[in-house]
């Protein structure tokens, strides 16, 4: 049961009202607007750099790049096409995954988030 029909709608719409003479109806939304402030510096501009971040690894890869893919495989890149890179794991042996899967190259911090450290 909600408080309309508990209540009647004068006393909801008095619980909401503000108090006479009370402070300025503006001054309710700075903590409101704090928290998305804060929200946005500590989460959301982060992430927007590290996506950015990633994004350029990945228009820059090219052929004969050592990489090592997100889910831990390393080799050598033999072909690129928009969607999808060819690694030569080994000797005659190769893969074909997704250019988004690959995480970073050997020897080096991982680019994206989900690759396994080194």
């Amino acid at each position: 049961m909600t408080l309309t029909a508990m209540f009647g709608p004068g006393l909801v719409l008095a619980m909401a009202a503000p108090a006479e003479g009370g402070a300025n109806p503006w001054v309710q939304l700075v903590p409101f607007a704090l928290v998305l402030a804060i929200f946005y510096f500590l989460i959301l501009m982060p992430m927007q750099r590290k996506q950015k971040k990633v994004q350029q690894f990945l228009a820059a890869l090219k052929v004969g790049d050592r990489v090592v893919t997100t889910s831990g495989i390393y080799g050598q890149i033999t072909r690129i096409s928009d969607n999808s890179v060819q690694l030569q794991i080994a000797d005659k042996v190769r893969i074909e995954i997704s250019r988004t899967a690959v995480g970073g190259y050997q020897g080096q911090e991982p680019v994206a988030s989900d690759a396994p450290g080194q």
